[in-house]
């Protein structure tokens, strides 16, 4: 990657909790760091999910945070720290997290109010030393789903073949288009990936098809279910690293080929 080029920068976003949103973040981040990419995840989610899945039990000592880069945009301080001041080292060479804190909530309505909705993307522009950059969201339209979208070239949004996920995407769709159009003109729904995916079962795959027929960018790659991805959570240890020969980890792999592949074409 030539150094003019801009960072690549994703945001897996659903309303829905439940979907995958952290395990898809942090998985295809470990892939795009091992391919050599210096990669970077930044944590929206007060769960903390991907900060624990990444940093393990280093997460427990994560003094700086997101949550507080956010905080000082609130002071009357003339000179911020930088998003990078809050970048964290994971144990996965090229791979790096800026943690998540529970108490991210606590911000939300005092950014809001302060129109600070830009900010994540003018933090993003300031990042010169990363190729991708993977934003994981809370399951709700907020102030963080918000700026990330601002922030992203692209949108992933994981769907996990029921009905209750089929009425939330439309929703979600409309979210999207509505901030690309006030917002990010540049910002595309890269695709929707199907989670959780069940072959043998009659709905997920009626779903997947109706959804097809309706034009929506379904991604070829499907996610299936296993009790790895608990495994993989409970050791802090993305899938490439702890199983790299697993079926789940080989389309992990096959969906970053197709992104990256839609990427270069595009």
């Amino acid at each position: 990657m030539s150094e003019e080029a801009p960072v690549k920068t994703r945001v897996v976003f659903n309303q829905k909790g439940g979907v995958g949103k952290s395990s898809i973040t942090c998985n295809l981040a470990a892939i795009s760091a091992a391919e050599g990419l210096r990669t970077l995840v930044i944590d929206l989610d007060a769960q903390c999910n991907t900060t624990q899945y990444l940093l393990g039990e280093e997460a427990e000592d994560c003094s700086d945070s997101i949550e507080d880069y956010f905080n000082q945009l609130l002071s009357f301080s003339l000179v911020n720290r930088s998003l990078s001041h809050f970048v964290r080292e994971t144990p996965f060479q090229n791979l790096h997290v800026v943690p998540s804190s529970p108490n991210l909530g606590d911000l939300h309505a005092k950014l809001e109010a302060k129109h600070k909705i830009y900010k994540l993307r003018e933090a993003l522009e300031g990042l010169k030393d990363y190729d991708a950059v993977y934003i994981d969201t809370p399951p709700a339209f907020n102030f963080y789903t918000l700026s990330a979208l601002i922030a992203a070239d692209a949108c992933l949004i994981p769907f996990d073949c029921d009905d209750f996920s089929r009425r939330a995407l439309y929703s979600l769709l409309e979210n999207v288009q509505e901030t690309q159009s006030d917002h990010n003109r540049n910002l595309v729904v890269e695709g929707i990936i199907v989670n959780q995916f069940q072959p043998r079962a009659n709905l997920p795959r009626r779903v997947v098809a109706e959804l097809r027929e309706e034009g929506l960018p379904i991604l070829d790659t499907f996610l299936a279910s296993s009790v790895i991805m608990r495994e993989s959570h409970d050791r802090s240890v993305p899938l490439l690293h702890m199983a790299p020969r697993h079926k789940l980890t080989e389309q992990f792999q096959e969906l970053f080929a197709e992104l990256h592949e839609a990427a270069e074409v595009a």
